[in-house]
């Protein structure tokens, strides 16, 4: 973790608990090390925070395929998508938006290069991230449906919500 300890060093005692909890939770505990990195490292793209998106790339080359790695940024861009739309419709509330067709292409997630279980993980900690009931819901109910225990389903979310709060110290340790 050479990349992610450089910039875990640059946050402040005020922030120590994201440096901790970021180290914890990638050694995984209900999630293998695969899903717990692939979560972070989709987590990273979905908050668009850059330098950890890298660190977390180049740390993980012995840990993630690049199947995962790739479907973790499709995963990413795909939720930055589907949480703004499928979040408005539920928002505004009125039965002409649900009954819509979203036409939107969404062949990654239909057939994802690292597995469809992979896929709804880093989709579900996109979901978590966007705040999405909608979103969230649907996929938790994929993974119970593919055998995913809901305390693995816990655990993505934790991941989501210290790559979140990660993002948040270290952009504020610069001002």
């Amino acid at each position: 973790m050479i990349q992610i300890d450089a910039l875990r060093e640059k946050l402040s005692e005020a922030t120590k608990d994201m440096k901790l909890n970021l180290s914890s939770l990638l050694r995984g505990d209900q999630l293998t090390q695969q899903e717990a990195w692939g979560c972070a490292l989709t987590s990273a793209y979905f908050v668009r925070h850059s330098q950890l998106v890298t660190a977390l790339r180049a740390d993980s080359a012995e840990i993630l395929s690049d199947e995962q790695r790739e479907d973790a940024k499709g995963a990413a861009a795909l939720m930055g998508m589907n949480t703004v739309y499928y979040r408005s419709r539920h928002m505004i509330g009125k039965e002409f938006y649900e009954q819509q067709r979203a036409g939107l292409r969404m062949n990654r997630m239909m057939k994802p290069a690292s597995g469809r279980v992979n896929f709804e993980l880093y989709s579900m900690a996109c979901a978590a991230l966007a705040g999405c009931d909608v979103c969230l819901k649907s996929h938790e109910e994929s993974l119970l449906k593919e055998g995913i225990s809901q305390e693995k389903i816990h655990e993505v979310l934790r991941v989501a919500a210290v790559v979140n709060g990660f993002a948040v110290a270290y952009d504020s340790e610069e001002n």
